[in-house]
């Protein structure tokens, strides 16, 4: 029986539905900082959206996922993956994590977050965490893709200045930023993992992070973060050249 490749194991793994969301979910965090602003007419927060979403296309994030799984793990990695996502426990963890990617949730999760941390508050589930977010990435991953939209937000509202900073100097100033905003995603990123998993038993979780902390589950777990992250980060720069012309004094009218 000939190994799976990679689109298979992305195929079988909920990676490809949770990618599918990541357009939606660069598009609304840049509006939402945009309309928190208030300094565009909706119209043009509007189109900036357009912008945002036609240039991070699930498509390309899954391609990119794909190139590197198959570049980066082994055949015999890729299906020790495969058959973790095969079993059923994988299954029906799988389906948690693609119901709670979907942005509609993120109120849910906001407005449950404090009852869950008081209701698991020195647990077995919330001792796992840790474990959880070091095997997975978790943390880490969010951290990048709020920077990716954060980058985005900026070189919107720095189209805006005559006097605007450079793509690397916006980027070295958002980087610096990163352990502060690691505290602030880390406790987002704690909330959603309560809410995603309450119905996940502490047996399947403990099989969920056995798999994780293997190697073709570690292996796996990073080049899918490094890969979504390459994937949003790479377009930034058209994004900002197509918002300077639209929030220029004459892009807007043209």
């Amino acid at each position: 029986m000939a190994a799976p490749s990679a689109q298979q194991v992305v195929t079988a793994s909920p990676i490809d539905d949770i990618v599918a969301q990541y357009p939606a979910m660069l598009k609304q965090g840049i509006q939402d900082g945009l309309a928190q602003v208030g300094q565009l007419p909706p119209a043009v927060t509007a189109t900036i959206g357009q912008v945002v979403s036609l240039s991070f296309r699930n498509a390309d994030i899954e391609q990119q996922i794909v190139e590197n799984l198959e570049n980066n793990l082994t055949s015999e990695q890729l299906a020790s993956v495969h058959s973790w996502y095969e079993t059923p426990v994988a299954r029906k963890i799988a389906e948690a994590e693609i119901a709670a990617s979907a942005p509609s949730v993120w109120k849910d999760i906001q407005a449950q977050g404090p009852e869950l941390s008081r209701k698991y508050r020195n647990t077995e589930r919330s001792r796992m965490f840790e474990r959880y977010d070091r095997a997975a990435r978790a943390t880490e991953s969010a951290v990048d893709t709020t920077m990716a939209v954060q980058l985005g937000l900026a070189s919107a509202m720095v189209s805006l200045s005559p006097n605007s900073m450079s793509q690397d100097e916006l980027r070295q100033a958002i980087e610096s930023q990163r352990s502060t905003l690691r505290g602030v995603v880390g406790q987002q990123v704690f909330d959603s993992y309560l809410y995603t998993y309450e119905d996940i038993s502490a047996q399947e979780m403990s099989l969920y992070l056995d798999f994780l902390e293997s190697p073709p589950g570690v292996a796996f777990s990073r080049t899918v973060a490094s890969s979504i992250q390459q994937a949003i980060s790479e377009p930034i720069e058209s994004v900002s050249a197509q918002m300077a012309r639209l929030l220029s004094p004459t892009g807007g009218s043209q």
